[in-house]
């Protein structure tokens, strides 16, 4: 069996394909079993090609017949795809192929989501609906008919022809067949058009399934959003008659930006104040601008092989954060991107799964979709965007545009315009995308006769396969303020290229207090001795949003990890800066609600690994929930007048004001209920006239053991909506007691609305164990045992779903050894078992090898 024995693939050994792509003509004959699929492709030789070798890319594809030239050819199959003998000139590839769409439980190539025809081609699922040279760097036009009885048949580019039951779509850009997309089913569509700078009308269609038209109001206006956005922040215009987004219910993905027609897992669509929180609306926003991007960073300009996955995907993403940071809270996006980058691309970082930015070798493609890949690599943007200056910036991707528009470019080609428009040399920059790991950066200070002397040293830790590292360019923004708060030396760049490296600032009236790393800028993990008293006069005075969020967070830090060891915690000084914090009305509420929120589980776990202590789960969780209970205690004279202050009396609307209010308002939710056991939190979810309040209440309710008659609501209320119940499944086992985590999933998954099948709802409940440190490393080894028999279960339906959700056991190596053994048998079960994917083969290995 192919999986049996994966080979892995390397950079090193790119070689430019042997054949170019012409055009391609495509017809499908949809039926639920039995499609087929007609092509049409013009081949010529590529002059830079090292083989003449003629393959193309296959796998589950029956075979009808293949000609070359019009004549009848028998080509050499195997598993992988097809050889054939061609000419050594141009010449045309005509053939037929039948491919189950009903059976195809993997989500790759062509399949059904419930009675929809719908593609996911990224990375490699062209090669499962006809045999072509499926790589990223064979671009060409697309032409495609679709026959069938479903009212709607879409593909990519502008609409050509259509009538009784079919349709004829041509994608005028060269594209890869990743990008490629078909949609047919019965839909309906919400319609609008766009009129971009050059006063071109672009027709704006975005389908749903009937029933859910209302829902996509929202999605519609952060479409056209994100247009005008490119146009006036880089230039960008789109390039079609029409842009589509296609919303579909079975989707391992978030969304995917295939040319014209970009399909969206319902998630990242469906949007209403009574079924979607404002975290659903802000994602909505983002991901829609992200796919929309794609269109220049990703389609128009795309990656010359997989190993170049960044240059597509970290530029998108800080592209989407630039413009979530535009349109809603600067301050507040960059913490909130911060946070999940710690939460999940650090994490990643500090395990075995650890990887660069641009990978060396893969087994399989789809498991390098990864935070290290988006996250990481959009830091490693921010900082050249942070080192070149926004002029600059601009001028390089300007350059790229112009240079690169068309092309399947790599890295290199990336950092060469900046070199050829800033004259700056980035050999030593490139290393952020060679090295894996993230720098750790210490720093000591000395201060004399008004000299204050701030000296660096980086040091990034071994990862699997790079013992050794080599020092990096770090930009680390930094001011200084005085002892009265005011800043006395405003940020400026420093820009650390050297293992160990002073800089000083001269002039100085008194000994300043730092503010480095201001906005995140690098990403690297600082450490630096600071008192309480130090941190919590950051809290109150810093003039960096990012670092006065920062301090509370260390604080929050060290109380928790003396509570951890034993030791005597700080907690007046947390609790005195806290209070100071959150009634300090010129601050933002998001911004105050983000500050009340505590150090996360695995975030503790991660600190006090690096600091040499094995985490116990159990003891961090029990000391969050004390530091909670102080926080709660010490706050309750001010949280009935704060909370009235939040309450809004304006409809709702998801913009970053209101936003900001209901957070603040659930945050301090979360504390009253901890005072009244849920007496607040009953009134709330029975009178929220929308989801934030109404989820955020029954979170309450769950954590003070006082939810069960508000979840049986809930359900009876929202059983017929499959988003709002994916809340229903997530809510529960992340609220679950530790000790009952591994049971309330269990008891979930044999719930009759509970589908293994549908990604999002498999991830609502064991991507919630997941993510439930105190419940998965219960030391009962249950959350392993359930995890390992789940992911078993499901490898042979999705293998991508299994192998992501094999990310859950990555942190291994942080636990003690009775929880190491545990998780060990666990994987070694998955690795042991009949026919494992390749998929889930690679990231199980990779886990147990470190």
């Amino acid at each position: 069996m192919k999986d049996a024995s994966p080979q892995t693939i390397y950079l090193s050994d790119y070689t430019p394909p042997a054949y170019l792509v012409e055009d391609v003509h495509l017809t499908f004959r949809l039926a639920p079993t039995a499609t087929r699929v007609i092509a049409r492709i013009n081949f010529r030789p590529n002059p830079e090609a090292k083989s003449r070798a003629f393959f193309l890319h296959g796998e589950g594809l029956k075979l009808i017949w293949a000609t070359v030239d019009g004549q009848i050819v028998q080509p050499g199959i195997d598993e992988d795809g097809l050889t054939a003998e061609v000419p050594d000139a141009p010449f045309t590839w005509e053939a037929e192929v039948e491919i189950d769409p009903a059976g195809n439980t993997r989500l790759e190539g062509l399949y059904l989501s419930n009675g929809m025809y719908c593609t996911q081609c990224e990375a490699e699922g062209f090669r499962r609906i006809t045999y072509y040279p499926d790589r990223p760097d064979v671009m060409a036009p697309f032409t495609v008919r679709i026959e069938g009885e479903e009212p709607v048949l879409l593909s990519n580019g502008n609409p050509t022809d259509h009538g009784p039951g079919w349709a004829e779509w041509t994608d005028p850009w060269p594209k890869p067949s990743y990008l490629f997309a078909l949609v047919a089913g019965d839909l309906v569509a919400r319609e609008d058009s766009f009129t971009t700078r050059n006063e071109r009308e672009v027709a704006l269609k975005l389908w749903v399934r009937p029933g859910d038209e209302h829902k996509t109001e929202w999605a519609m206006e952060s479409l056209k959003a994100s247009m005008k956005w490119d146009e006036e922040v880089y230039g960008r215009e789109y390039d079609l008659d029409i842009f589509q987004i296609v919303a579909v219910s079975d989707f391992n993905m978030g969304a995917m930006e295939n040319k014209g027609l970009n399909i969206f897992n319902t998630s990242a669509v469906l949007a209403s104040p009574d079924t979607s929180t404002d975290a659903n609306f802000a994602r909505i926003e983002g991901i829609v601008a992200h796919e929309y991007f794609h269109n220049w960073t990703g389609n128009r300009i795309t990656c010359r092989d997989w190993f170049q996955l960044s240059l597509k995907e970290g530029l998108t993403v800080f592209r989407d954060q630039s413009f979530s940071a535009d349109l809603r809270s600067a301050a507040v996006q960059r913490i909130e991107d911060v946070m999940a980058l710690r939460g999940r691309q650090f994490r990643e970082d500090n395990g075995p799964l650890a990887h660069q930015v641009q990978p060396d070798s893969f087994v399989e493609i789809n498991n390098f979709y990864t935070a290290t890949i988006y996250e990481k690599g959009a830091e490693v943007i921010r900082m050249l965007h942070t080192l070149v200056g926004p002029d600059d910036y601009r001028k390089a991707l300007d350059l790229y545009f112009d240079r690169h528009d068309g092309e399947a470019a790599t890295i290199d080609d990336w950092l060469n315009v900046f070199e050829d428009a800033t004259g700056r040399d980035l050999g030593q920059f490139k290393r952020w995308y060679k090295q894996a790991g993230t720098p750790r950066l210490s720093v000591e200070e000395q201060w004399e006769d008004g000299t204050y002397t701030l000296t660096f040293t980086q040091d990034t830790p071994p990862t699997p396969g790079q013992d050794e590292k080599a020092p990096l360019v770090i930009p680390i923004v930094t001011g200084l303020l005085g002892p009265n708060g005011d800043e006395v030396v405003p940020s400026q760049v420093l820009e650390m290229t050297e293992k160990t490296q002073s800089f000083t600032f001269a002039g100085l009236g008194a000994k300043p207090v730092p503010s480095i790393l201001r906005g995140f800028s690098a990403p690297v993990i600082l450490t630096r001795e600071a008192s309480p008293e130090e941190r919590a006069f950051l809290l109150a005075n810093d003039t960096d949003p990012f670092n006065r969020w920062e301090a509370g967070r260390m604080l929050a830090k060290e109380v928790l990890t003396a509570m951890v060891t034993g030791k005597e915690p700080p907690l007046d000084a947390y609790l005195g800066a806290l209070a100071t914090m959150l009634r300090d009305d010129s601050l933002e509420p998001a911004f105050r609600a983000l500050a009340l929120h505590l150090p996360g589980e695995d975030d503790m776990a991660q600190t006090l690994h690096d600091a040499g202590i094995t985490p116990d789960p159990a003891r961090i969780h029990d000391a969050r929930e004390t530091l909670l209970q102080e926080v709660a205690e010490h706050l309750q004279d001010s949280l009935p007048r704060l909370s009235a202050e939040m309450v809004i009396e304006a409809p709702f609307a998801p913009d970053a004001e209101q936003a900001g209010k209901r957070a603040l308002a659930l945050a301090l939710l979360r504390l009253t209920t901890r005072l009244d056991g849920g007496k607040a939190a009953a009134k709330v979810y029975a009178e929220a006239d929308n989801m934030t309040l109404s989820l955020g209440a029954l979170g309450c309710l769950l954590d003070a053991e006082a939810g069960e008659a508000a979840l049986a609501d809930f359900e009876a209320r929202w059983a017929g909506d499959a988003l709002v119940m994916d809340k229903w499944f997530m809510m529960q086992v992340s609220h679950a007691a530790p000790e009952k985590a591994a049971d309330v999933a269990a008891r979930l998954a044999e719930h009759p609305a509970f589908n293994m099948k549908n990604p999002n709802r498999f991830r609502s409940v064991f991507g919630a164990l997941a993510m439930h440190p105190a419940g998965f490393h219960h030391a009962s080894g249950a959350g392993y045992a359930l995890m390992a028999d789940w992911i078993i279960r499901l490898d042979p339906l999705n293998p991508q779903i299994a192998a992501r959700m094999s990310g859950a056991f990555e942190t291994i190596g942080r636990y003690d050894a009775d929880r190491q053994g545990m998780m060990r048998e666990a994987l070694e079960r998955i690795a042991a078992s009949e026919g494992l994917s390749r998929d889930t083969g690679e990231m199980v290995g990779r886990i147990l090898r470190a």
